[in-house]
């Protein structure tokens, strides 16, 4: 029985973020629909970042402290487990050794010193980026955070797309890999990719538009360099993976809003 819309959104946003939702269906068909509305749990996780960040920046505070805010509420609203799979992914590459044991490095608890240095270096670059935003203004600084969170929910559309594999035959990698059609998830892409622009436009200059577009687009491409080099050192993606991918969309698309 096909997916409706609202067992999209309930896949999306029950797995996706911490918020109360309760997801009625776990099946490929309700994955599918779940990871092609990725991108608008990503707005949503995007939007509360912006209104914490301006709220801030208007109420007096510095742009550091609204930078590290708008930081805190993904982190928050996924309870750090993209953070968490960036930090394991790292750990499962860094280690150098065969996938079987490299995926059983990053399912471990504990975290690693490449994990922690990928942590470390991934927040450092997603505060700086957003304290020189916000140092512009606060629209600027609220605006990159939406981009951000819906590039990196994006890029897990698009990591699910067909013809990607599952490292594990269990897990949330394993649920949701190879499930998106590749039309639908350019469609996603397209769609995604007018919303940041939308959303550069909305800074008052034409080039803002572009520079939207091109965070988003440059983004998923630093996105699907990791996501290949994880399925030929793994044989697939994992929670994990997914949880790296996301991350990284996310910082690419910050450093790119800074250029210019």
């Amino acid at each position: 029985m096909p997916a409706t819309p609202a067992d999209g959104l309930r896949f999306a946003f029950g797995t996706l973020t911490a918020l109360p939702v309760k997801v009625t269906r776990w099946d490929r068909e309700a994955a599918r629909a779940g990871m092609l509305c990725a991108p608008v749990a990503g707005l949503v996780v995007g939007l509360a970042a912006a209104a914490l960040g301006a709220a801030l920046t208007l109420l007096g505070s510095g742009p550091l402290l609204a930078a590290v805010a708008s930081v805190s509420v993904p982190a928050a609203l996924t309870r750090g487990l993209h953070l968490d799979g960036l930090a394991d992914t790292a750990d499962g590459l860094g280690s150098g050794k065969p996938a079987e044991d490299a995926l059983r490095i990053m399912k471990q608890s504990d975290i690693g010193p490449f994990g922690v240095i990928t942590l470390v270096l991934a927040l450092l670059a997603q505060v700086a980026a957003l304290t020189e935003l916000y140092a512009e203004s606060w629209l600027r600084g609220a605006l990159a955070a939406v981009v951000s969170a819906l590039t990196a929910r994006l890029a897990l559309t698009l990591a699910s797309r067909a013809g990607v594999p599952p490292a594990r035959p269990e897990g949330l990698g394993a649920a949701v890999a190879g499930t998106v059609p590749v039309r639908g998830a350019l469609l996603a892409a397209v769609v995604t990719g007018c919303v940041a622009a939308a959303a550069g436009a909305a800074t008052g200059s034409a080039y803002g538009a572009v520079r939207g577009a091109a965070a988003a687009a440059l983004a998923c491409c630093a996105a699907e360099l990791l996501l290949r080099h994880c399925v030929r050192r793994f044989g697939g993606v994992t929670g994990d993976v997914f949880g790296g991918v996301a991350e990284t969309a996310a910082t690419a698309a910050l450093v790119v809003l800074t250029f210019g």
